[in-house]
């Protein structure tokens, strides 16, 4: 019998363990070379794991379960003939012979009960331990609304701390309802990216300021344009790539809001990698638009949308995701009016876009209807100034509210590539 050990794969570099999310075959399954057989989550992004050649599997890991890169999970038997239907021989059932014995303990006589031993009884059913009653006290819980969980009954010091609060003006007798809970535990992602947020938070000065602009020039181009520009280029004309144009000028206009801090070290990079949060089913993901100074409107659009269906497709690579100068995230998309959002280390600033909303504004002494954003940076106040901040966000307001000119060098057909 010839049987193939299936390792874990290094997913990129710097990734030394993955985690088994998901397996996408039983064992004792028959599976085809290339065939997915598994999903595990890096710290980076959630990849499929393929079959490498066809035969029955083995499984050597649990779901939820660690494993180091280079680590065997699964046997695949190379050998064994693919059985009709696809899937692997089902186990045999156990031998005829075998099944008098599981019978067998009910034949003997039944021992008989051991004396009773005389034992100090600690606590009276239902009643809780000091430390128990401690907790209770604290809570304001009584004692008889909590189910001991201890021997005979007793309340333990885990019952107490588990025992619900009386809401006010009630007691936990008046609740209605169902009162469950469901832990699950965190995937290697979702821990590493709460990880990476808190520090961040512990070891950067973050600051936030805030601008708004008026979208109504890109509202227009878009109604004007919007059909020509998806006929000639194949995708849509969307926001994203008004908001990506102005932010690699603004950067190139302000170089330090496009650097990271190293150890003592400051580094200014001359290409502006633009990472674009996208929402995936594992979570937050922030592929990365290389050299996305040197794209037009359609190959910004073109770009995001590739890398967005592959988020959302769980096809997403660590290469695609790795890198980026400056983040750009878009709350508005799921109706935020306005917050701070978290810088994506090692950068040094992201941009917060939030929901458009229809207000009156005042333009030359006029009251006007305009549809308006509210626009947010972080920042790392380490490296960049107040002055500069602030000048970065207004940048980036002049090619929103004024994108003919100041994106598109005053040609607007020209300008998106018509």
């Amino acid at each position: 019998m010839s049987v193939l050990e299936m390792k874990v794969p290094s997913p990129g570099e710097s990734i030394t363990e993955v985690e088994i999310a998901t397996w996408l075959v039983k064992d004792g399954d028959y599976v085809e070379k290339d065939q997915p057989i598994a999903e595990v989550d890096s710290d980076k992004a959630t990849l499929e794991l393929p079959a490498e050649q066809s035969g029955v599997i083995t499984l050597k890991a649990e779901e939820g379960d660690v494993v180091q890169v280079g680590q065997v999970v699964c046997l695949i038997d190379v050998d064994a003939p693919k059985p009709a239907g696809g899937s692997a021989p089902a186990a045999e059932a156990p031998k005829q012979e075998e099944a008098p014995k599981a019978a067998e303990p009910a034949k003997q006589e039944a021992p008989k009960p051991a004396a009773p031993v005389a034992a100090p009884q600690t606590y009276a059913t239902g009643a809780p331990s000091p430390a128990a009653k401690k907790i209770l006290d604290e809570k304001g819980v009584e004692a008889g609304q909590v189910s001991g969980s201890g021997r005979d009954g007793r309340i333990t010091k885990t019952d107490a701390e588990l025992a619900a609060v009386p809401a006010l003006g009630g007691t936990p007798s008046t609740a209605t309802g169902a009162r469950t809970t469901t832990t699950t535990k965190l995937s290697v992602l979702r821990r590493k990216i709460a990880s990476r947020l808190v520090s961040v938070k512990n070891e950067t000065a973050m600051l936030t300021t805030f601008n708004e602009v008026d979208m109504s020039e890109i509202f227009r181009l878009r109604k004007i344009y919007k059909e020509e520009f998806a006929q000639k280029h194949g995708v849509g004309l969307g926001f994203m790539s008004f908001f990506t144009k102005a932010v690699t000028r603004a950067l190139q206009m302000y170089p330090d809001v496009n650097a990271s801090i190293d150890g003592d070290f400051k580094i200014n990079y001359d290409f502006c990698d633009i990472s674009i949060a996208v929402s995936g089913p594992k979570g937050l993901m922030v592929p990365v638009l290389r050299n996305a100074e040197n794209m037009s409107f359609s190959g910004v659009e073109a770009n995001i949308k590739d890398l967005a269906t592959k988020v959302r497709d769980g096809k997403i690579t660590v290469d695609e995701m790795t890198g980026g100068t400056f983040t750009i995230t878009n709350g508005g998309t799921f109706g935020s009016m306005m917050s701070t959002p978290i810088i994506n280390p090692p950068q040094s600033a992201i941009l917060g876009m939030h929901n458009i909303i229809q207000r009156p504004v005042a333009v030359d002494g006029q009251v006007v209807i305009r549809p308006m954003m509210y626009v947010a940076m972080s920042y790392d106040h380490r490296i960049i100034d107040g002055k500069e901040s602030v000048g970065f966000l207004v940048a980036v307001k002049e090619g929103i509210d004024n994108p003919v000119e100041i994106l598109m060098g005053g040609d607007e057909r020209k300008g998106l590539g018509l």
